[in-house]
Parts: structure tokens; C-alpha cells; sequence
């Protein structure tokens, strides 16, 4: 790659997705991660706007928990950008009522400001955001539009209102999101299937020396009793090197609790500190509470921790920066010494890509019951079971060489190159069809 090849690269201040989908193609872009509702020069009006609807998705996405009033709330929400069954395969080009709903913002004028500014420089257009795109093409941006998908499977909204003539182009995370959007009307010599973004510094390019190492230690703690390394020894020795060269870390087992940008799930990560104190205690289990970059996730962990009498075990750690670019950092370091990543299956979904083993906690939302679904499918991915019993639940699929297979699986499966593969395509580069892709 060229170093003076560059983008403008949009995302939005919105939960972790659509900026962690970005962080890592931030080396390649021209001013780093320029957020729509967050921007050097955004009229205030606009940015008011994006903020209300920001704090109404919180908050609907924390009250969720409480019973049935919480459910209905927000089931109402989720109406509103639910995703049609794929099956039977039909014309679904007709817009949605979320599609109406920022496109009247756009024509209200969201985005012009920004796109005049970029327009001085058009350098390719690359959001991991709808919107973005939607306002790139009302504005008429001079330059190439990319839009990256952050699930295993999109919306209506995802499309723009007039799919057959649109030029905006489509970075998919998979084959379905492709088939998705041809039944949206987007045209397939648009849609690209490049894979999910995943951060450089756990992949360690393209011979992936990083992803390989980190899963070679990973599998040993994963499969304590040798039982899935005994049966694919042959799969591992083809794709890591000689399993006599596998060697178990220095490290107690290490899970990795992140929750989702509205922080509402903070409780259940509280709930496996208490039921795994023991194992904690005793040097055998390590756990990373992911506060992100939320202060009151931060001080909701470091009250129970003081509480449960572990505030000053090395065994816990809190993962936290009020800095979402630096929390990315942090997060992305934190992962190479984990052996099982234990969240709802958000964009995160696509991490099982690093080899990492998939623990789900409840879908929210729309999506996340497709992004679920996506890694059941490719076997990288388990329901968690009831918290109160994981000490008895996680220890028994740890001994049955489960979450080892999953880790694979996902290391298998998974598209692990697509920030490779982003780069390839919009700073042209693209010599050859991409074929780092498996899947549904």
C-alpha cells in the first residue's frame, strides 16, 4: 500500500459498532474516525438532533431488563428496524419506514456540511454507517462511496431508497449480507464480500503470525484434557504447525466480559464474578470486565468488585478509557491473552474470526438474532447457560474439547482479512477475487 493513499473514513458516536468497524482502517484515513454526529463544524442543531436519538436508544436498551413494560418498549423500537426472513427469496426493495425516516433528515439538510468540506478533498468515502451514505449521494460526493456492513445479516435501511441507480458501493462481511442486498435491489457489481474489519494488531498481516500464535496458546487452555487436539490433530498440525509445538501459557483461563455500548448488561457480568469467585480466588480462572468507554459501567464494576472482596485480585481486571479510540487499543490487547470472549452477539460476533471461541448472552435487538444465528452456524458460537451454575456449565465444555472446536471453527470459518481486503478494494488495489470468505 501506498502511504500517501488515503480515505475519508465516517463512522457515528452510537454504541462501540460502527467506530470499532472503523479503528481499524483508521492508518489509512486522511483524518482519522470522523463521527456524523460528533464532527469539527457540525451545525449544533444537527448534532442536538443525533444526540436525542442516541440517549433514547440507551435508554430503551437498558429499561429492556425491566419486566414486560421493559420488553414492549422496546420491542416497538425494533420494529421499527427489523430485518424481513430471507426465505422465500422475493423483492424487498420497497423502502422502510427507518429508510424514510433519515432520509427526510438528509433532505432537511444531515450531512451537507460535512460533504462540501470533503468534497474540497474527494478522496474514497468510506462509512461503516447507512446514513453516511445516504447524504454522500444526496450531496453528490465527487468521489467513490463505500459503505461497510457491521453485521451478519442488515435492514432495509441498509440499502439506499433508489437501489438500481445508486452508486454506492457495499463492503459485505459475508455471502449472506450480499444476497441480502440483491433483495434489497442493490446491484451485485456493487456489493463487494470483503469481510468483517478486524484489528490489525491481532492478525499480524497477511500470513497472520499473530492470530496463529495467539491461537496456539489459546488451544491448550481450551482443551485441558487434550480431548479435541487428540481427535483433529491432523487439522491443527495442516493449519498451526506440529501440535507438539502447541505450549500452554503462564496464565490462569482467561474470559473476556464485554457489554454492549448502552452498558446495559453490566449486571450479568457482575453475576459471573460472584459465581466464579471461588476459581478466581484459587488462580484458576482470570476474568476482563470490558467497561468500554463508560464511566458508569466503570464504577458499577469497581462497587461489586469491592463488594465480592476481589477489588484488588489480580485475577480481575477492568477494561476502561473514557477514549473510545484508546479503549479499542486496549480491547484489541486485551484479546490476545483470552481464551474465551463472553458477550452478546453484536459486531463482536465477527471477532470468532481471531480465533476466539464466542460465548452469547441474550441477542438484543433485531440483528444480534442474525449475528447469532451466523455463528451457530459456523459452530464458533455457544448460548451461555445460567450464570449461577458456570462453574459447573463452562468446566464441563472446557473438558469436552467444545470452546476449543469453536475457537477453530471460528479461526476456520470465520473471514479474518477483511480490513486486508477493505484496503484492497477502495484504494484499488484489488488483483484478484477475494476468497477469504466462508459462509452462509
Amino acid at each position: 500500500m501506498n502511504k500517501n493513499e488515503k480515505i475519508h473514513l465516517i463512522a457515528i458516536n452510537m454504541g462501540y459498532g460502527h467506530q470499532r468497524a472503523a479503528y481499524p482502517l483508521i492508518d489509512i484515513s486522511s483524518e482519522g474516525i470522523v463521527n456524523i454526529n460528533d464532527y469539527e463544524g457540525i451545525d449544533p442543531k444537527e448534532k442536538k438532533s443525533w444526540h436525542k436519538g442516541r440517549k433514547w436508544y440507551e435508554i430503551i436498551s437498558y429499561f429492556k431488563k425491566v419486566p414486560l413494560l421493559g420488553s414492549l418498549v422496546f420491542n416497538i423500537m425494533d420494529y421499527f428496524q427489523r430485518i424481513a426472513p430471507f426465505y422465500p427469496r422475493r423483492d424487498l426493495s420497497k423502502p422502510s419506514a427507518q429508510q424514510r425516516y433519515f432520509y427526510k433528515k438528509v433532505k432537511s439538510g444531515t450531512g451537507r456540511k460535512l460533504i462540501n468540506r470533503l468534497n474540497q478533498n474527494p478522496l474514497p468515502f468510506v462509512t461503516t454507517f447507512f446514513v453516511p451514505a445516504y447524504f454522500a449521494e444526496h450531496y453528490n460526493y465527487k468521489g467513490d462511496i463505500y459503505c461497510v456492513v457491521c453485521d451478519a445479516d442488515v435492514s432495509r435501511a441498509w440499502a439506499p431508497l433508489k437501489p438500481k441507480t445508486s452508486k454506492v458501493k457495499y463492503l459485505a462481511p459475508n455471502k449472506r449480507v450480499k444476497e441480502r442486498l440483491k433483495l434489497y435491489g442493490v446491484r451485485d457489481k456493487n456489493i463487494d464480500i470483503s469481510g468483517f474489519p478486524l484489528p490489525k494488531e491481532n492478525i499480524g498481516g497477511k500470513s497472520m503470525n499473530t492470530l496463529k500464535a495467539d491461537l496456539r496458546k489459546r488451544l491448550c487452555m481450551l482443551d485441558p484434557k487434550g480431548v479435541y487436539r487428540k481427535k483433529y490433530s491432523k487439522l491443527i498440525n495442516d493449519y498451526l504447525g506440529p501440535l507438539e509445538s502447541i505450549k500452554k501459557p503462564d496464565r490462569p483461563l482467561t474470559i473476556t466480559f464485554a457489554v454492549g455500548g448502552a452498558g446495559a448488561q453490566r449486571a450479568l457480568g457482575v453475576n459471573i464474578i460472584k459465581n466464579l469467585k471461588d476459581k478466581i480466588s484459587n488462580n484458576e480462572v482470570m476474568i476482563n470486565l470490558v467497561a468500554g468507554s463508560r464511566d458508569d459501567v466503570y464504577q458499577c464494576f469497581s462497587k461489586a468488585l469491592k463488594e465480592i472482596g476481589l477489588l484488588d485480585s489480580e485475577n480481575v481486571k477492568i477494561i476502561f478509557n473514557k477514549d473510545k479510540i484508546k479503549y479499542f487499543s486496549l480491547f484489541n490487547k486485551t484479546l490476545r491473552d483470552t481464551d474465551i470472549l463472553w458477550t452478546k452477539p453484536s459486531e463482536l460476533t465477527f471477532y470468532s474470526g481471531l480465533g476466539l471461541p464466542i460465548l452469547m448472552s441474550s441477542p438484543i435487538g433485531s440483528q444480534e438474532y442474525y449475528n447469532r444465528e451466523w455463528l451457530i452456524a459456523i459452530g464458533a458460537g455457544l448460548d451461555s447457560k445460567k450464570v449461577v451454575h458456570v462453574n459447573e456449565w463452562l468446566f464441563d465444555w472446557l473438558d469436552s474439547g467444545w470452546l476449543a472446536e469453536a475457537a477453530m471453527q471460528g479461526y476456520l470459518d470465520a473471514p479474518s482479512m477483511g480490513t486486508y481486503n477493505i484496503e484492497d478494494i477502495v484504494l484499488k488495489n484489488k488483483t484478484k477475487e477475494i476468497d477469504d470468505v466462508h459462509l452462509l
